[in-house]
C-alpha cells in the first residue's frame, strides 16, 4: 500500500507531501490547481514516460518519491531485493528524477535502476484508470486474466491444469523437434564412433601398456651396451681374472682393522662395519652377474615390441594422449553410441507422448473454454448492472470468448493447431480462447471493443464497474481513478461515490474528482490549493479536517466556500455518505 507521495518541482507543485492510507482518498481543487499532477507523479513512479515540460519553471529537476508499505506484498519485496534495493521497517522508497533537459533517473529502495526496471517492479502496485490509453483492462491479456479471476477457484484450477499440460507438451515437442532435426547428424556421429571403437577393439590395448612397452623397447635396443656395462661392473666388484676388485680391497681393509681390535674398541667397530660392506658388495656382485646373464639381444622381440608400439601410437594420435585416455574415450563413446542408436526408439516414444498430451490438452482447453464462457455471462451481467447505477442505464457489456480456427495441418509439429472436438484451433499458454470486452453504450447500438465503444468518461465508469465486480479478486493493492466522474451528475454521481467506497473496502483507492457527491464518500479528503505571489503560481496538498471539508464541498457545489445553503447541503451530503464509507 502507498503510504506517502512526495512531489517536488513538478508542474505547478513546488514541494508537497501527500499522506495516504487505507480506504478512499479523494483529491479536489479548483481548475488549473494541479490535481492531475498527482496522477502524473504516480505515472512517473510506475516508470511512465518522462516529460521535461513537466518540470516546474525555474527548477533544474523534478522529483517524485513514493513510500510503499510492503506488508502483504511479499512478491514486491522480493522484486525490490532482486534489483539491489533495500526494505527497511517493511517500507520501500521508489523515486524518480526528471531534469529540465529531459534526462531521467530511477531508484528502487535506494538503488539506482533503469526506468524499465522501475516499471517492472512498481507496475503490479497500482492500476491507473484515467482518460488516457493507460488502462490495465484494455489489454487483451488483462481482460482474460480479469475473467479468470472472476471465475474463482474452479476456473483457476482449470487454468492451472491447462498450463501444466501445455508446458509438458511444449517440452516434449521441443525435444522431438530437436531429435528429428539432428537425426542425420546423429547417424554420422554414430558411424564415426563405431569406426573408432572398432579400431581400438582390433588393437585391444591394456592399461599402461604404452609406458611398459616403451621401456622394454629401449632396453632391447641397447642390449649389447647394457650387457657390457654390467660385465664391467661385475669385474670391478668381483674379478674372475685375478685383477684387483672391490671385494678383495674391502676384505683386506677389514682384516687389517680386525687384527688390532684388542688394542682399541673403535678399530673393532670399524672392522665390523667393513664386514657389513663386504656382505653387501658380495650381494651386489651376484645381482650384477645375474643381470648381465639375463641381458640378451632378441631382434625378434624388438621387432614385435616396435610393431605393437606403432599400433598403440596410431590410437593415441586420434583418441587420447595415452592409452589410459584412449580406453576412457572408448568407454564414453560406447555409452554415447547406445544413446545414438536409441534415437529411432526415442522418436517413437516422443511421438506417442505428443499424441497423448495433445489429447489431454484438447480436453483441458475445452473444459476451460466452457468455464470461461459461463463466467463471461455472469460477469457481463454484473458489470451491466453496475453501469445502470453509474448513469449508463442503456449500456450493455458483453464478454466474448472466441477461438480462432485454422486449417488442418499436414503433420502434427510443434506449434501446429490443436484439435479440440472437430475443430483445429490456435492455442497458446493460456488456452485456445481470445477474451474481449465489448460495450454497447446506447440502446440499439452494436457492441464494440471496449477501447472503441466508449468515450473517455464512459470508459472510466466501465473500469470502475469492472473493478467493483472484481473486488476481492484483484492482486493490485491500489487503484487510481482520474476524472472517473466525467459527464456524471446528480444521483448518478452519488452512485459513483458509493461504488468507489465499496471498492475501497478491499483496496486502497485514490480518486481525482470535481464532484462533491463523490468526495463525500472519501475517508480522506485532500485539496490542491493554488497560491500566487504575482509572478509564480504554486500548489500544495492539504488534508482537510471536518470543518475544512464542509467548506470545500460547499465550494464544489455552490462555487462559494461560505454559502449558508452550500454549507448546509455539504453537511447533509456527508451525513448521507457516512454509513457507506469504506472505513465507516
Amino acid at each position: 500500500m502507498l503510504e506517502e507521495i512526495r512531489i517536488g518541482s513538478l508542474g505547478v507543485i513546488d514541494a508537497s507531501t501527500l499522506e495516504l492510507g487505507p480506504g478512499l482518498t479523494v483529491i479536489t481543487g479548483e481548475t488549473g490547481a494541479g490535481k492531475t499532477m498527482v496522477v502524473t507523479a504516480l505515472g512517473l513512479l510506475l516508470g511512465g514516460r518522462a516529460d521535461a515540460g513537466a518540470v516546474r519553471t525555474g527548477a533544474r529537476t523534478a522529483r517524485v518519491e513514493g513510500v510503499v508499505h510492503v506488508a502483504g506484498l511479499s512478491a514486491f519485496a522480493t522484486a525490490v531485493e532482486a534489483v539491489g534495493g533495500e526494505v527497511e521497517d517493511e517500507r520501500v522508497v521508489l523515486a524518480r528524477n526528471v531534469s529540465a533537459e529531459g534526462r531521467s533517473r530511477a531508484f528502487v529502495g535506494g538503488a539506482a535502476v533503469p526506468i524499465s526496471t522501475l516499471a517492472g517492479v512498481a507496475e503490479p502496485l497500482v492500476a491507473v484508470h484515467g482518460q488516457s490509453d493507460q488502462h490495465r483492462l484494455l489489454q487483451a491479456r488483462a481482460q482474460r486474466e480479469a475473467l479468470d479471476r472472476f471465475g474463482g477457484e474452479p476456473l483457476a484450477a482449470l487454468v492451472a491444469d491447462y498450463t501444466d499440460l501445455h508446458g509438458r507438451l511444449d517440452a516434449t515437442e521441443r525435444e522431438l523437434e530437436e531429435v528429428v532435426a539432428t537425426a542425420r547428424d546423429r547417424a554420422r556421429e554414430a558411424d564415426l564412433l563405431r569406426f573408432g571403437l572398432s579400431e581400438i577393439e582390433a588393437v585391444e590395448p591394456e592399461p599402461g601398456e604404452d609406458t611398459s612397452l616403451a621401456a622394454e623397447e629401449t632396453r632391447l635396443g641397447f642390449a649389447d651396451t647394457l650387457r657390457t656395462a654390467a660385465e664391467q661392473a661385475r669385474e670391478a666388484l668381483s674379478s674372475e681374472q685375478g685383477s684387483p676388485d672391490a671385494l678383495a680391497t674391502t676384505s683386506a681393509a677389514r682384516a687389517a682393522l680386525a687384527g688390532v681390535r684388542e688394542h682399541d674398541s673403535e678399530a673393532g667397530e670399524l672392522a665390523d662395519r667393513l664386514a657389513e660392506v663386504t656382505y653387501l658388495l658380495s650381494d651386489v656382485a651376484a645381482d650384477v652377474a645375474s643381470y648381465a646373464a639375463r641381458v640378451d639381444t632378441d631382434p625378434a622381440r624388438l621387432a614385435t615390441v616396435s610393431e605393437r608400439r606403432a599400433a598403440l601410437t596410431a590410437l593415441t594420435r586420434k583418441y587420447g594422449d595415452t592409452i589410459d585416455e584412449v580406453l576412457a574415450w572408448a568407454a564414453q563413446s560406447a555409452q554415447r553410441l547406445l544413446d545414438l542408436d536409441g534415437t529411432d526408439d526415442r522418436i517413437v516414444e516422443l511421438r506417442a507422448q505428443q499424441e497423448t498430451l495433445r489429447g489431454e490438452l484438447a480436453r483441458a482447453a475445452e473444459a476451460l473454454s466452457a468455464a470461461r464462457t459461463e463466467a463471461a455471462g455472469r460477469l457481463a451481467e454484473v458489470v451491466t448492472g453496475e453501469l445502470t447505477l453509474l448513469a449508463m442505464p442503456h449500456a450493455r457489456l458483453r464478454i466474448e470468448v472466441r477461438q480462432t480456427e485454422l486449417p488442418q495441418p499436414d503433420g502434427v509439429t510443434r506449434g501446429a493447431p490443436l484439435k479440440v472436438g472437430k475443430r483445429w484451433l490456435r492455442y497458446g499458454g493460456s488456452g485456445v480462447d481470445e477474451v474481449e470486452l465489448l460495450l454497447a453504450a446506447n440502446t440499439g447500438a452494436e457492441p464494440r471493443p471496449l477501447h472503441k465503444g466508449a468515450s473517455g468518461g464512459e470508459l472510466s465508469r466501465v473500469m470502475l464497474a469492472l473493478e467493483v465486480a472484481l473486488a476481492g479478486t484483484s492482486p493490485v493493492p491500489t487503484f487510481v481513478f482520474d476524472e472517473v466522474d466525467a459527464g456524471v451528475g446528480g444521483a448518478a454521481a452519488v452512485e459513483v461515490g458509493r461504488r468507489l467506497a465499496q471498492l475501497a473496502r478491499t483496496a486502497q483507492v485514490l480518486v481525482v474528482t470535481h464532484l462533491p457527491q463523490v468526495a463525500a464518500y472519501a475517508d480522506r479528503h485532500v485539496v490542491v490549493e493554488k497560491s500566487s505571489d504575482g509572478t509564480v503560481t504554486s500548489s500544495g496538498l492539504t488534508v482537510l479536517d471536518d470543518t475544512q471539508r464542509i467548506s470545500e464541498l460547499s465550494r464544489m457545489m455552490a462555487g462559494m466556500a461560505d454559502s449558508d445553503s452550500g454549507l448546509a447541503h455539504a453537511r447533509e451530503l456527508l451525513e448521507v455518505a457516512g454509513p457507506a464509507r469504506a472505513l465507516g
